[in-house]
């Protein structure tokens, strides 16, 4: 039973990715939104709404909590700019 509590609580294949993309490097304008696009078949838009979503998710910081946590921050900055 225990088991079946901790598969709830993992991250799903989706949002498993969008995390995945964030940790990666991208050369030059528009290579990130083209592998958004390609790789997720999602828009800019889309993405980062559910990426903003996934950062406010405990399950997201317990699977990658290195990036959650730097993201968490870039967000926090643009914030206090605002």
């Amino acid at each position: 039973m225990e088991r079946e509590e901790l598969g709830a609580e993992e991250l799903g294949a989706r949002e498993r990715s969008i995390l995945a993309l964030e940790t990666r490097p991208f050369a030059g304008p528009g290579a990130k939104e083209r592998a958004i696009r390609e790789e997720l078949d999602l828009s800019p838009v889309r993405y980062y709404q559910l990426l903003n979503a996934l950062l406010d998710d405990e399950r997201a910081l317990a699977h990658d909590p290195v990036t959650v946590n730097r993201l968490r921050r870039v967000r926090e900055s643009r914030r206090g700019q605002r």
